[in-house]
């Protein structure tokens, strides 16, 4: 690969330019939408605060409507946004949920129970806290609103405040799995006051018709959805149940599992033909074909996740956050069981919870597994989980009205406000904690479910570092791939600044459909192999990915002193092929299906390949392996 090539791709990667992986994408993308909601919130404050302040209800509340005939449906501005933008939000989040039963820590389905342990602790105990502070009152009725962790906010707060904890935050991530799903149906039982029955079994007749799409063809599949969606919103809203439902039942259903190399084979076959025959048939037919290659799951988290994070969740803070303080409702919510309710249910109530129902699930005797983070991690994230924002506030518009809603508002507010104050000190503490602690810790956690299918193998596998290295890195490669030509500059450098650390393995995965000389480089590299020459052919051919037909191998053989001879006599009787068809077959076997793709200590790398992306990820990986050493 040439210099300027070099230097071009140095700064980008086929990750950032494309589809991003859907679990770094979605915590990459609250972290910000964080910063965008807090933003609206504090403008809504502002707002209903200002000498403008008649203008904020007046406009949320103005009505809209969409009459088809006699029939329709009317809505005032914040309904749409909490019932109808909302169920974007919320579809997002049941297409994270899948995800991770699909494709995530909970494809292993008794790793659910300590997850799904906590986060019912972590709901019980602050509805118990509420319930508490407001029995046989007005506002006992509103005790859902002191129930679900707003998962958008809390996974921002968690990257500002401690932003090497991924582990934490997709732990987090596998909980709001139920977390959000037992909302939701808290939302669409408890808090609906009537219910059409003839609209409900509407409703579940075109959920099931849902069901029923993935047996119909591909081509019309996306479009029925749609549909069908509409159709059980409207259902849901005429019937009287919460109709945002819909977003997290259709996200439930929608497939996560990764593309086949078979579709994206026939991808590459489709764009040829329309190549050669540029007509608007096969232009339809190969823009299908691109669409269907990627997982359903995958295609709506990229269209929707960057709207319901910067647009929609921004929006409904502001049409719901804002709320008129004076000195008189400040008096009434320092004593108001809504408010003290709703905070200390949050503060207090929730870390409570999670921890304590997480150590009951743990237990031996229950038959229980080890937590995912160590006790201490686990502590602090549990106080951040104490935001229920979005969530919260969806509760109390529906529970309470007039001053009561202020008041839960305020108590939704400081609840925010004061478990990031908490979650910034406890992270703080955990760093103080000794060494020697922290690695009794980690090492009680589960071990990561590897993703790798074929264990790195000194004997058969291509490795460069030390064998000893707590760090195992692992690229299944293309030696025409200019991506795998820009993460080679990466992965130089990080053998040179970890050293001893690191040790990293090439595999084959030669591209054979979309590059032509990928399967004679992989086997010049093996026929150098053979010579004991592998590690000096494989930097000539990724430096020179523009020069990889025969006589460029052959004067690749000559420059590094091999046998050129036996080296050819190798290439011809195809003595690298069976090797490199293992290293295929563990590719497909591990869900590879691009190149590159990297595993670090048999986990699969979603993230940039860039140097200081990598950096991060093996530094964490090494932190952990030496953590884990260290009490062995």
């Amino acid at each position: 690969m040439t210099t300027a090539t070099s230097l071009a791709l140095r700064g980008r990667t086929a990750w950032v330019r494309n589809l991003a992986a859907p679990v770094r994408d979605f915590l990459s993308n609250e972290t910000g939408g964080a910063v965008v909601m807090l933003g609206a919130a504090v403008v809504a404050l502002l707002w209903a605060n200002s000498p403008w302040r008649d203008t904020y209800e007046s406009f949320w509340t103005t009505r809209v409507s969409l009459n088809i005939g006699d029939g329709g449906i009317a809505l005032d501005l914040r309904h749409l946004v909490n019932q109808g933008l909302m169920t974007f939000f919320f579809l997002v989040v049941g297409l994270e949920a899948k995800r991770e039963l699909d494709r995530g820590e909970l494809r292993e389905r008794r790793r659910l129970a300590l997850p799904a342990a906590a986060a019912i602790g972590g709901m019980l105990v602050p509805v118990l806290i509420f319930t508490a502070a407001n029995a046989g009152g007005a506002g006992a009725h509103g005790w859902g609103a002191a129930m679900s962790t707003d998962t958008a906010f809390a996974l921002g707060v968690l990257a500002l405040i401690a932003p090497g904890g991924t582990r934490l935050r997709v732990a987090l991530l596998t909980g709001a799995v139920v977390d959000d799903l037992v909302a939701l149906l808290v939302i669409a039982t408890v808090y609906t006051t009537h219910v059409e029955v003839m609209a409900l079994v509407i409703a579940v007749v075109l959920f099931g018709v849902l069901l029923a799409l993935r047996f119909a063809p591909l081509g019309w599949r996306s479009g029925a959805a749609l549909i069908l969606g509409v159709g059980m919103w409207v259902a849901l809203f005429k019937s009287g149940v919460d109709p945002v439902i819909t977003g997290l039942a259709v996200g439930l259903v929608t497939t996560a599992y990764p593309a086949r190399r078979v579709d994206l084979e026939r991808v590459t076959a489709l764009a040829r033909s329309f190549r050669e025959q540029p007509t608007p048939q096969l232009a339809r037919t190969t823009r299908l074909g691109v669409e269907l290659a990627v997982p359903a799951n995958d295609r709506l988290q990229y269209r929707l996740h960057p709207w319901t994070s910067y647009v929609i969740v921004p929006l409904f803070a502001l049409s719901n956050t804002g709320v008129h303080i004076t000195g008189d409702l400040l008096s009434r919510a320092v004593t108001s069981p809504i408010t003290i309710g709703i905070a200390l249910g949050y503060v207090i109530g929730k870390p409570i919870g999670i921890v304590g129902s997480a150590w009951l699930a743990s237990r031996p005797r229950l038959g229980g597994a080890q937590p995912a983070v160590s006790w201490p991690v686990l502590s602090a994230g549990s106080t951040v989980a104490g935001i229920g924002f979005t969530v919260s506030l969806l509760v109390s518009s529906i529970a309470f009205s007039g001053d009561h809603l202020a008041e839960a508002k305020l108590g939704v507010l400081a609840a925010a406000v004061l478990a990031t104050l908490s979650g910034l000190v406890a992270f703080r503490l955990i760093r103080r904690l000794p060494a020697e602690l922290r690695a009794r810790q980690v090492a009680a956690t589960r071990a990561d479910i590897l993703d790798l299918s074929e264990d790195v193998d000194p004997e058969r596998d291509h490795i460069r570092g030390s064998d000893d290295a707590p760090v195992t890195l692992v690229e299944y490669g293309d030696y025409e791939c200019p991506y795998c030509g820009q993460a080679e500059i990466a992965i130089r450098e990080l053998l040179s600044s970890f050293g001893d650390d690191l040790r990293y393995v090439w595999r084959h995965l030669p591209l054979n459909d979309v590059h032509g000389h990928a399967e004679l480089a992989a086997e010049g590299a093996e026929a150098a192999a053979a010579q004991g020459a592998f590690w000096d052919m494989h930097d000539l051919l990724l430096d020179h990915q523009d020069a990889l037909d025969g006589r460029d191998l052959d004067r690749y053989a000559e420059q590094i002193g091999l046998d050129r001879d036996r080296f050819w006599r190798d290439i011809h009787d195809h003595t690298g092929d069976e090797r490199i068809a293992e290293d295929v077959a563990s590719a497909d076997a591990s869900g590879v299906t691009g190149t590159p793709a990297f595993f670090i200590n048999g986990r699969r790398h979603e993230g940039a390949y860039d140097v200081d992306t990598l950096s991060a990820a093996v530094r964490s990986s090494r932190w952990r392996a030496q953590m884990l050493r260290s009490v062995v």
